[in-house]
C-alpha cells in the first residue's frame, strides 16, 4: 500500500465502511450512534475519509456549531478515527491538515475539539478559555477543550458553543 492516503468527502458508498472503522478505533466506546447520526445529517457537516490504495483507513467528521451573538463561522472537530493498524503513520494529521484547510477556504474562522492536548497541540489547537463547552466536563478533561484560529480574533468570552442536536448528549462530553 502506497504511504501517502487520498483524501476526499466521503460518498454514501463509504457509509458502511466508515462506520465499520470506529468499533476497531475505538473499542472502549460506542461512538457508532454519534457516527451514523453525523453521516445521515449531510447537512452542516463535513466529513473526511483517507483512503490507501482504494482501501478505507481513517474519516474526519467536522460540524458547524454557533456562538449567540456572533456571526464567525464555527466547527466542532470530532470524531476522527484511524483504522488500527495505520495509527501513527500520519493518516489522522492528514485529516486534520486537509479539513482545516478545507475549513478555512469556506469562511470558518474558529474550530474546537474536546481531545487529547499532546496530539491536537500538534496542529496548532491551543487550551480553549475563552469559550464555554455545551455541557460542563470533569476537571481532568478541562485541558482536552481546546480550539484554533484559522481566522480573526478569539472573541465571545464566558459564552458557550452551541451544537446541533446530534452533539446534544451530554454522554459525549464525559469520560
Amino acid at each position: 500500500m502506497s504511504a501517502i492516503p487520498d483524501i476526499h468527502e466521503i460518498r454514501p458508498a463509504d457509509f458502511s465502511a466508515v462506520e465499520a472503522l470506529y468499533p476497531k478505533a475505538f473499542p472502549e466506546e460506542d461512538l457508532l450512534p454519534l457516527v451514523s447520526a453525523l453521516l445521515r445529517q449531510g447537512r452542516d457537516v463535513i466529513s473526511l475519509v483517507a483512503t490507501l490504495d482504494g482501501v478505507l483507513v481513517g474519516h474526519i467528521a467536522l460540524t458547524s456549531c454557533r456562538i449567540e451573538g456572533v456571526t464567525e463561522r464555527i466547527a466542532l472537530l470530532g470524531p476522527l478515527a484511524v483504522t488500527p493498524e495505520w495509527q501513527g503513520r500520519g493518516i489522522g494529521g492528514a485529516l486534520i491538515r486537509d479539513s482545516l484547510e478545507r475549513l478555512k477556504d469556506q469562511g470558518f474562522s474558529w474550530v474546537f475539539v474536546l481531545g487529547d492536548p499532546g496530539y491536537y497541540g500538534r496542529f496548532g489547537f491551543q487550551p480553549e478559555t475563552h469559550l464555554l463547552p455545551p455541557y460542563e466536563i470533569p476537571e481532568e478533561w478541562r485541558t482536552g477543550w481546546q480550539s484554533i484560529r484559522l481566522a480573526g480574533n478569539k472573541s465571545a468570552p464566558g459564552a458557550s458553543l452551541i451544537v446541533p442536536p446530534v452533539w446534544r448528549n451530554e454522554a459525549l462530553w464525559r469520560p
